[in-house]
């Protein structure tokens, strides 16, 4: 059982760990949603919440398969649960704003194979985390995953202005972005402890 507190927890998950941009996962929502502000903070809105049902969702299932003893099914339980949360956020967002279901057009569907999700209700499950500090990382994560976005498409925005050289226009520039934005986050691993 882990003693850390659900602040330490939230803080190591939002900037010390942060999944795109220290421990790379997420990266295709990440690269592929980061055009614009106005579909980053939406995606990112998406990703907090099934993140959020995610993690609610793996600790009580994995309380169930502790107690049966049948841990093996646990990827495969995660993965359903993910898969459900994500339909509802489809259907969710199709109803109420159709427009920004077509702007995140193909990215909604794959949060279903965002590994970052999979990777949350993985490392809360394996640092043995009590339900308040399960929903603290996924907190951390859901937030640390939107904040990376939202920098990365507002440094998208502001390119789409500047003089970029032929050579290094489109997935290029996207990638030195992104390995820029990682190397200022490894900055914060200092205060991990």
């Amino acid at each position: 059982m882990s003693v850390e507190s659900p602040a330490l927890i939230f803080l190591n998950a939002f900037l010390i760990n942060n999944f795109v941009l220290a421990l790379f996962l997420g990266l295709c929502p990440f690269l592929g949603v980061s055009n614009k502000l106005k579909t980053a903070l939406p995606m990112g809105a998406a990703v907090i919440f099934v993140m959020l049902v995610a993690s609610v969702c793996a600790y009580g299932i994995n309380l169930l398969l502790v107690r049966f003893q049948i841990e093996y099914l646990r990827l495969i339980a995660y993965i359903a649960v993910i898969a459900s949360a994500v339909q509802l956020v489809e259907m969710t967002v199709k109803k109420f704003s159709p427009a920004l279901f077509r702007m995140l057009g193909i990215f909604l569907p794959l949060i279903t194979t965002n590994c970052a999700i999979l990777g949350m209700a993985l490392f809360q499950t394996a640092n043995e985390y009590n339900f308040v500090q399960s929903l603290a990382f996924s907190l951390g994560a859901g937030a640390g995953f939107t904040l990376a976005l939202v920098l990365m498409a507002g440094l998208r925005e502001r390119l789409d202005l500047a003089d970029v050289p032929d050579v290094c226009m489109g997935a290029a520039i996207a990638m030195m972005l992104a390995g820029l934005l990682s190397l200022a986050f490894m900055g914060f691993a200092g205060l991990g402890g």
